[in-house]
């Protein structure tokens, strides 16, 4: 790892590894905090190889941003769908019209359909199958179709996920 692109990115992934560190373990002692660094480094150098990576330090704020909104937006969905599917447990009697449903997205880059697919497929309603980029269609498995009409499945699945990337395509 002579070249200094190979330590910039051994740097960068031992800070992620580190936040991820301190995030994961919830404990602020000395001790903690020394071994963390430690492994926090030897992830770096060992991943450094693979490739560039964003510092945490570089990131712009309109990313985190960005970040943070989907992010409530998605916990937001979780407890929703998990709350949905337990009274569905609850309460057999009610109707269920599990299948596959294709919606429009107005996504387009990877990193925007990547997000939309991930984000969407962490709720228990959904879970994203497939994509037909070039017709601009996502397909998913649902528990309970929300409709048959397009636009108003998509209005429940992609639709409030997308609004939330930014509008020229860039990746958040």
């Amino acid at each position: 790892m002579g070249s200094s692109r190979g330590m910039r990115a051994a740097i960068a992934l031992s800070a992620w590894a580190f936040l991820a560190w301190v995030l994961l373990s919830w404990t602020l002692t000395l001790e903690q905090l020394l071994f963390g660094a430690g492994i926090s480094v030897l992830v770096g150098v060992a991943l450094a190889p693979l490739g560039e990576v964003t510092a945490p330090w570089a990131l712009r704020p309109r990313v985190v941003l960005a970040a943070a909104r989907i992010t409530v937006t998605a916990a937001g969905r979780i407890v929703a769908s998990n709350l949905r599917l337990s009274r569905r447990i609850w309460l057999p009697s009610r109707p269920l019209e599990s299948g596959m449903v294709v919606v429009p997205t107005d996504a387009r880059s990877a990193a925007a359909l990547t997000t939309v697919a991930l984000v969407t497929s962490v709720t228990v309603d959904n879970q994203f199958v497939d994509l037909d980029r070039a017709a601009g269609r996502l397909q998913y498995h649902a528990i309970a179709i929300p409709s048959r009409d397009p636009q108003e499945a998509r209005a429940a699945i992609n639709g409030p996920v997308e609004r939330l990337l930014p509008a020229d395509g860039s990746p958040i």
